[in-house]
């Protein structure tokens, strides 16, 4: 079987804007979540997300969308679709990656989901439909909603002419696409996928809908910094966050031939449903652990192989303990050797986006040989007893192989291996 390696990424998170700002910042226990401010909450139960900062409010890592598109461009998309066209154009220049000839357009490829697609945009022109009426519906309403529009700008924008497909999984969308992307590549369909997700639901409607389904954090709407804070007893409930991972993806006698500069190796992929519930894990965990299980398996590993998991920790007060009690029924006797730890402590959740993100944050602890991580772990579950969290501080240990988990609402699950390249 082909193996995939990953040759280039790509990043734009609440922490802000590249990789290298996003890992300086996510090791230092910087937390990305504040208070919103582009938009009424004063109705809404939750006040507080992690949005893109912008150059005027963060000079290193904010973002000036006039720097990566043009102002018609713009206005014919999505935030979502923005988000992910800047994160592409990340990866694909990091990767080094250049077709040269038709076959080679031929044999790269594009899987870029969202968990919600276009839903500010669908709100906007709602309003302008009701009140304005449909002489005055944008012709690029459609195209600018849509969620596979995000894999047709990346394929026409560089003429990337293979598989153009796109994920839309909930939570598990970002992990989904790499994984569906490896596979692609393993059975010899492309030698090069760029795969990940994007997200901008932090709207009213997006925000509004969350709260009534009692999903986000409402505690801390003073202190937003301390508002995500996975497996901690005072945990209310997520923070939403928005953004977008890409990355390049690679059959690796590929990218060797070309010189290209490897990261790391996608080593196995798991997938699995719960049957259970439209918005609740199972209570016994067990479609996460089937996850996990086969991802480890699909890498010819054994649990006690593993280093560093990536929780899918959303910081709810059901979701996290379900996953610790699989994750520990996975590890058995492994418990102490592993280090485990929620990112979304620092960016919120990015939904559709979070897997990839959160691939792309495996990929740099193995490469720095550092575990993230869990912010605002104060007050531990009395579950967690055992279980190396990762509270406050970043830890320095070995790391070949990550584990990275994403579930999501409908109990659809993903579980990525991810190991270093050797």
């Amino acid at each position: 079987m082909r193996r995939v390696v990953v040759t280039g990424l790509g990043l734009l998170t609440p922490l802000g804007l590249g990789v290298d700002v996003n890992w300086k910042r996510l090791v230092s226990g910087t937390v990305g979540i504040n208070k919103i401010n582009d938009f009424d909450v004063s109705d809404l139960p939750c006040k507080i997300a992690g949005q893109i900062p912008t150059k005027d409010q963060d000079p290193e890592g904010g973002l000036n969308i006039d720097d990566w598109l043009e102002p018609r461009e713009y206005k014919r998309i999505d935030r979502f679709i923005a988000y992910g066209l800047i994160s592409a154009t990340q990866a694909v220049e990091d990767s080094g990656w250049k077709p040269l000839n038709e076959n080679q357009k031929n044999r790269t490829g594009v899987i870029l989901g969202s968990g919600i697609g276009g839903l500010e945009t669908i709100s906007e022109t709602t309003e302008i439909l009701n009140t304005k009426g449909p002489r005055k519906v944008s012709p690029f309403f459609i195209p600018s909603a849509l969620i596979n529009l995000l894999s047709g700008q990346v394929s026409i924008k560089y003429g990337f002419k293979g598989p153009n497909h796109s994920v839309v999984t909930a939570c598990s969308t970002g992990a989904h696409a790499i994984g569906d992307a490896s596979r692609i590549i393993r059975y010899g369909d492309a030698d090069v996928m760029i795969a990940g997700g994007a997200e901008a639901a932090c709207c009213r409607i997006g925000m509004a809908g969350f709260a009534a389904a009692r999903a986000l954090s409402t505690n801390f709407n003073n202190d937003p910094y301390l508002s995500s804070r996975p497996w901690d007893q005072d945990r209310d409930g997520f923070v939403m966050g928005e953004g977008a991972g890409v990355v390049v993806l690679e059959e690796k006698e590929h990218a060797i031939r070309r010189g290209a500069k490897i990261y790391a190796e996608i080593k196995g992929y798991g997938l699995s449903g719960d049957a259970h519930h439209i918005t609740a894990p199972a209570e016994n965990g067990d479609g996460g652990f089937r996850a996990m299980e086969s991802a480890i398996k699909d890498a010819n590993l054994v649990s006690g192989d593993l280093d560093y998991i990536n929780a899918h920790g959303t910081s709810t007060p059901l979701g996290d303990i379900i996953e610790l009690k699989a994750i520990g029924r996975l590890l058995n006797k492994n418990i102490e050797n592993i280090s485990i730890s929620s990112t979304k402590s620092s960016t919120g959740h990015l939904l559709g986006a979070a897997g990839a993100i959160e691939a792309i944050y495996s990929i740099l602890s193995i490469v720095n040989q550092t575990a993230p991580p869990t912010n605002n772990l104060l007050n531990p579950d009395k579950e967690t007893l055992g279980f190396d969290l990762v509270p406050i501080n970043s830890k320095n240990r070995k790391i070949k192989n990550v584990l990275s988990n994403s579930f999501g609402f409908g109990g659809t699950n993903a579980s990525l291996v991810i190991g270093s390249s050797d």
